[in-house]
């Protein structure tokens, strides 16, 4: 089974999407290109490809899942570019589609932590055209945001899946101590600019449900047979922290731009 056969369909629906400040600086990196080529590794469902497809005439998503990858190929059915290719792979395992294809711009959202940051940066060294633009982005989540309704709602799931961040079922969540600008400015994507996008977001109790239930730290699997309760609970307390009905999370939304010098 997928490992994110539950999570996937989640994902989709309650997962916020790219901001439109994003959206613009990075149409902005193809803007005067006339056939651009987008490579978007880790892809999840579709949601960076379907928010920029109208910057580029081809579009090559790459996603291990295969859970994830089928919503993709629902959410980018139809869109009006030359071309859109799904690819079935980790990131570090991508090989071009056709002889001599290069990327002008590959994004990488919310997944750069679950790749081997080296070894993906090295495969984009000889896939990428001499301007390209590596981005990547991400906006940490509910469980790292800070606030009385995101802390309460935190202490909570910790209640079932113990105190350290899960990772799936059988995994904790392994941070990674060092900036990805430290990591990008050793490869031969050396030049980098960071973006800092505010970001306000509204949720509901239950979006916020939906969100919980696409990640991989509450999972509908980590609660077992404890997941009527932890739900009930969690509308319970999301509610009480709900003003008319809307939880609002302040956000940052960070997106790192690397090109080579």
């Amino acid at each position: 089974m997928s490992e994110f056969a539950d999570t996937a369909p989640y994902y989709a629906t309650y997962r916020p999407g790219i901001p439109e400040a994003a959206v613009h600086l990075l149409s902005q990196t193809v803007a005067s290109k006339q056939h651009a080529v987008l490579l978007d590794l880790g892809s999840g469902t579709g949601q960076v490809p379907a928010a920029l497809h109208t910057a580029f005439a081809e579009i090559d998503v790459v996603e291990r899942d295969p859970g994830m990858l089928g919503e993709a190929d629902k959410a980018l059915a139809g869109l009006p570019v030359t071309t859109v290719r799904l690819h079935k792979n980790p990131a570090e395992d991508f090989t071009p589609p056709y002889a001599h294809w290069a990327a002008d711009t590959v994004t990488i959202c919310r997944a750069f932590h679950w790749m081997d940051q080296p070894a993906v940066l090295s495969l984009l060294e000889g896939c990428t055209v001499k301007d390209a633009t590596i981005a990547v982005m991400g906006d940490g989540s509910l469980w790292t945001a800070r606030s009385a309704w995101t802390d309460a709602l935190r202490s909570l799931i910790q209640e079932y899946t113990g105190s350290e961040r899960r990772a799936g079922k059988d995994k904790t969540y392994a941070t990674h101590d060092r900036p990805y600008r430290d990591i990008l400015t050793e490869s031969v994507f050396a030049d980098v600019e960071e973006h800092t996008i505010p970001v306000e977001r509204p949720w509901t109790p239950q979006t916020v449900i939906g969100y919980l239930y696409s990640t991989s730290f509450a999972a509908r699997p980590l609660f077992g047979d404890r997941l009527d309760e932890f739900q009930e609970r969690a509308l319970a307390l999301l509610t009480e922290h709900a003003d008319a009905g809307v939880l609002i999370e302040h956000a940052r939304f960070d997106v790192l731009l690397a090109r080579r010098p």
